[in-house]
């Protein structure tokens, strides 16, 4: 099975310097978001040349990878979905998607939330419901939050900002550090595509939203205009 052909690769290419740095870059000790995460020590571009080197993977044995304990073959397995999600028919796309949003609890930091919420989620949904997006952001689990606002990511390429809007208007008062910053950082998005939208909807809230929030919305604003923001002089 190509599974265990993967699983021995990683294992070969574990390196413990990079997996104590990771432990630590992630928040991995008690009470942190990471907590009891384990770290093999794998970068994400030796990661993605596996993703090429184990193409012909099925859906199925990439799901097996999903439930493992070591961040990076659960990493490597959502770039897999990712891969796969690209290259599949509507009903595999279904099935991509329908496996991802059932095993949520296994796609549990930000590097695993960003590299496929957008390229899965948002994919799917594009020209579809997108209520189930609305469920994710009313949801406990900080990591289906932060699907939620990055899956719009996706939508924003196709310039349709509503969802993230919204979702965003949602969040506006959201108590984790990561979803302020997911939330700023799709706002800019808006704003790289159309600076007037991001605008508006940041005179209307920006009063009201966590620092990391504006800072990651106004980070490319001129200097000057940044300052006034962060000054509530807008």
């Amino acid at each position: 099975m190509l599974r265990k052909n993967v699983h021995n690769d990683l294992l070969q290419l574990a390196n413990k310097e990079i997996a104590e740095h990771s432990q630590r870059f992630f928040k991995t000790a008690k009470g942190e978001y990471g907590a009891g995460d384990i770290f093999l020590g794998i970068r994400a571009p030796v990661l993605r040349k596996l993703v090429k080197k184990y193409r012909g993977i099925s859906i199925a044995e990439v799901y097996k990878l999903l439930h493992s304990k070591f961040h990076e073959e659960r990493l490597l397995a959502v770039l897999m979905l990712v891969q796969l999600f690209k290259t599949a028919d509507v009903e595999e796309q279904k099935q991509i998607y329908d496996l991802y949003l059932r095993n949520t609890e296994f796609i549990n930091n930000w590097d695993i939330v960003d590299i496929s919420a957008g390229n899965i989620v948002g994919a799917y949904l594009y020209e579809k419901d997108r209520i189930p997006l609305y469920h994710l952001v009313k949801s406990e689990n900080l990591w289906e939050r932060r699907i939620s606002i990055i899956a719009t990511f996706y939508f924003i390429r196709k310039n349709d900002f509503e969802e993230t809007l919204k979702i965003s208007k949602i969040l506006l008062h959201d108590k984790e550090d990561l979803i302020q910053k997911a939330v700023g950082w799709m706002l800019r998005e808006v704003g790289k595509k159309v600076i007037e939208i991001e605008e508006e909807f940041l005179e209307e809230h920006y009063k009201k939203m966590p620092r990391t929030m504006l800072r990651y919305a106004i980070e490319k604003f001129p200097e000057a205009r940044r300052k006034m923001y962060l000054r509530g002089e807008v």
